[in-house]
């Protein structure tokens, strides 16, 4: 008898348990019609929004228009951006940018290519670009690879008129303590620019 009971006993408790866990289940993931309930779920809401910064448009249009290390204009209107020049732990520097054609006509960069005759393979290039450090008074040329390919953006079918592009180059750094340089290409007056740690 006592059996039974301690039986019965478990099996009315696992009953309670069990419709008090549906009955919490049920409360929680209704959304009632009261304007209370509906109060608080908009109230949620309104963080997503905040914490869409992180990989929404506002956050992707907020840099653009606030990473502008220097911009220098030349060559008939045409526009040099200069976005970032960060220091890798590579022992290099990597600056980024934009050109914006504003000419008369499709824009090739031919002056831009370098003088060098290493560098004659990359043409519609930026691979003339130099980084000049005053302070150490040195000069940093692009990088390239071994067979005189420089490490940077080519412009395979020039910019046309009123486009933008994108660009990159690659140079070894400068000493440690040294921030502040200044960005050269072609005929473009030079740019100063900070480098920041990558």
């Amino acid at each position: 008898m006592d059996f039974r009971h301690t039986r019965k006993g478990r099996t009315a408790l696992s009953a309670v348990a069990i419709t008090a866990g549906l009955l919490l289940t049920v409360a929680g993931c209704g959304g009632g019609g009261d304007g209370e309930s509906d109060k608080g779920a908009s109230s949620p809401s309104a963080p997503t929004k905040s914490s869409s910064r992180g990989g929404g448009k506002a956050e992707t249009q907020t840099p653009e228009t606030d990473a502008v290390l220097a911009e220098v204009k030349g060559e008939n209107g045409l526009t040099l951006t200069v976005t970032s020049a960060k220091r890798d732990q590579g022992g290099f520097v990597t600056v980024e940018g934009t050109v914006t054609n504003n000419t008369d006509n499709t824009w090739i960069a031919a002056n831009w290519r370098g003088d060098e005759r290493e560098l004659s393979k990359n043409g519609a290039s930026i691979a003339g670009a130099n980084l000049i450090d005053q302070k150490g008074k040195k000069k940093y040329f692009i990088l390239r690879d071994t067979s005189g390919r420089c490490l940077c953006t080519q412009f395979t079918g020039g910019v046309r008129q009123g486009a933008t592009a994108q660009w990159f180059a690659q140079f070894p750094a400068p000493p440690a303590d040294t921030t502040a340089v200044d960005f050269q290409v072609g005929s473009m007056p030079p740019a100063s620019i900070e480098i920041s740690e990558g």
